[in-house]
């Protein structure tokens, strides 16, 4: 059986989420400029870039490569800019060489998606063999407590004509956030499933594969984390 991830984020995923928030793609990419002392036109990555969102802000100020396993999205990322860099490939398994990027970034959540904590380890571990030691690692995630604070059982949204009903629910042991997404009209329905990882497993996986943790932020005008912070942004320096 394919990875939910595998079948989600196509071309229904860009029919229900069309739009995202462009000035928030620019204000996490000022934010990643200010924290970080990254030379202009050094390579980066953009792991998981999905449909380029991030790809002009960090374009603009580094030399940036883009990578996703989704096909639909990717075509959507070259549509927006066909000079931009982009691979497809699995996370897990970076088609680059060691020691490739002085900035490697994973944003808005795309993280936490796999079966175990052994394959989300071993993202981890490859972004520490293609990043250059001194180079920085930017892991942009949900925060944990927020959510199971703040979380919406139930809601519809209308795009266009259909009406999508969003379920969501935190399972028994309290690892992983799960999104159900039905299009009531269609029978059709999709899940999403997380894991909710604490700001300390992160910090965690970050060390035991060559990262120093400079810094955890709640949000991305760079406020201090707390439970109550929307975002869990780690900073990490490589050894």
């Amino acid at each position: 059986m394919p990875d939910w991830f595998e079948e989600w984020f196509g071309e229904e995923y860009l029919t229900l989420y069309p739009h995202r928030d462009d000035d928030e793609a620019a204000e996490v990419a000022n934010l990643i400029a200010l924290r970080l002392h990254v030379p202009d036109g050094s390579p980066a990555l953009d792991l998981a870039c999905g449909a380029g969102r991030h790809a002009l802000p960090l374009g603009s100020r580094w030399w940036t490569v883009g990578l996703d396993l989704s096909p639909a999205l990717l075509r959507v990322a070259r549509a927006k800019d066909p000079a931009f860099p982009i691979v497809r490939a699995d996370m897990r398994e970076l088609p680059f060489r060691d020691q490739s990027f002085s900035l490697v970034v994973n944003l808005f959540t795309s993280f936490g998606y796999f079966r175990n904590d052994e394959q989300h380890r071993r993202v981890i571990a490859e972004v520490g063999r293609v990043t250059l030691p001194g180079g920085f690692f930017v892991l942009d995630y949900l925060n944990a407590a927020h959510v199971r604070s703040s979380l919406v059982a139930h809601d519809e949204i209308r795009v266009g004509s259909r009406v999508v009903e969003q379920e969501r629910s935190i399972t028994e042991d309290g690892r992983f956030v799960v999104k159900t997404i039905m299009l009531g009209d269609e029978g059709r329905l999709f899940t999403e499933r997380v894991r909710l990882f604490e700001p300390e497993e992160l910090a965690t996986m970050l060390q035991r594969c060559c990262f120093d943790v400079r810094e955890i932020l709640g949000d991305y005008a760079g406020a201090e984390h707390t439970d109550a912070s929307p975002r869990t942004i780690i900073i990490g320096e490589r050894q």
